[in-house]
């Protein structure tokens, strides 16, 4: 069967930045910062104090009761996000469709709250049960489940764990599933929400995060700020779309992924090139046909000087001809969900003709010398773009798009 054409139908997402896509969409042209004090818990013994919250959720205004006993935040970001693409697509999952579709997530923790909740009452309280729920709340794969349940969807379900790279793996294997034809369709992104008390102390004891706010490539950034939501995105093949009508975001036309085989936390430049240049490969394009990176650009002094030697290494000459933001600097770092926010970023970027900023860039860093759309968001006519996920572990996932 030859390779089909794969497009973006429908995308729903929800992080700090708004609760819907047409909120998400408006912060990031605006420039505008979802980062703040963490109000969800008490961060007062903590060395830092802001994150990138879903703010104003309130999950009984999407769930019932009974159904909560069963979903961790981290998947309840995962099912909101799914329900707003698949009615954003237009897509219906007919019984003839339900076993020819997949569900393909990233998360990297997983149910964390429910984890941290269940040790809090165990060791600090003394309490001799859990809740009787709390393995299915913290599977990472409950986002995933609960998407193929709602929907019916009884074609391949499965959630990627691999860091911060999780939902672009996620999204590149779903990718490559509906292109073979494989699959019919999927519905694939990832979600995260690690505000709990137990995790953000294993964060603190890591020196990575800000003690302020996310400014990547800034010359005196201080680290990452971590942020929470889930996005989602439906894939279908150009066919399929074009007969019922089905208005097209962008097109998906590539994915690289690569491993460092080096050190666990600190990343080369090797390896993310390597990815680089797979999406490219995959994509059957040329360097120079790029003009948009969404970077990963965490806001830490190692990923910033490393994802920009990884870039003139890739792109040579072309290097200075690119632009390449991080939208980090808006909606956190969601860890594994945050190549799913990306991406929606991304498409959106090249659907409505403008490149979201870095936000919050102060002094240019000599070693961080890309274009990386400081502050301002910028009109621009984007072809093909890449959307760069980078992990722990060393674990590279890179998405092309092209615009439709």
């Amino acid at each position: 069967m030859p390779l089909q054409r794969v497009v973006v139908t429908g995308m729903g997402i929800i992080s700090a930045l708004g609760s819907n896509l047409a909120e998400t969409w408006s912060s990031l042209v605006q420039g505008k910062s979802g980062i703040a004090p963490i109000q969800s818990l008490d961060v007062s013994k903590l060395r830092f104090q802001n994150g990138a919250e879903v703010r104003g959720y309130d999950a009984q205004h999407h769930f019932e009761q009974n159904q909560l006993e069963l979903l961790d935040r981290f998947a309840q970001f995962a099912l909101i996000a799914a329900r707003q693409a698949l009615a954003d697509s237009g897509l219906k999952i007919v019984p003839e469709l339900a076993g020819k579709t997949a569900v393909v997530t990233g998360s990297c923790v997983g149910g964390q709250s429910s984890q941290d909740a269940g040790f809090v009452g165990l060791y600090q309280k003394n309490s001799p049960r859990v809740h009787p729920l709390t393995i299915p709340r913290t599977m990472a794969n409950a986002g995933a489940s609960h998407i193929s349940m709602e929907f019916g969807i009884s074609g391949p379900a499965y959630t990627v764990s691999t860091a911060c790279s999780s939902a672009n793996h996620a999204i590149g294997q779903a990718f490559w599933m509906v292109r073979s034809g494989q699959v019919e369709a999927a519905i694939t992104g990832g979600s995260e929400a690690p505000f709990s008390l137990g995790l953000l102390k294993a964060w603190e004891a890591m020196r990575v995060v800000s003690s302020d706010t996310c400014r990547p490539f800034s010359r005196d950034r201080k680290g990452l700020i971590l942020g929470e939501g889930g996005a989602m995105v439906v894939l279908e093949p150009l066919e399929r779309a074009t007969e019922r009508g089905a208005r097209i975001y962008g097109e998906i036309v590539g994915f690289g992924m690569s491993s460092d085989a080096g050190h666990i936390t600190s990343p080369t430049f090797q390896g993310p090139a390597t990815a680089m240049r797979g999406a490219l490969s995959d994509a059957q394009l040329a360097p120079e046909q790029i003009s948009y990176i969404n970077a990963h650009g965490t806001g830490t002094a190692g990923n910033d000087l490393t994802e920009t030697r990884a870039v003139r290494e890739v792109f040579g000459k072309h290097a200075d001809r690119l632009a390449a933001s991080s939208t980090k600097s808006m909606h956190g770092h969601a860890l594994g969900a945050a190549g799913a926010l990306e991406a929606v970023a991304t498409v959106m970027a090249m659907h409505k003709k403008i490149i979201p900023p870095t936000a919050n860039f102060t002094t240019p860093d000599p070693d961080c010398d890309l274009d990386i759309v400081p502050n301002q968001a910028r009109p621009a006519e984007v072809e093909f773009a890449l959307s760069n996920s980078f992990a722990f572990g060393g674990l590279n996932a890179v998405l092309a798009f092209k615009k439709f």
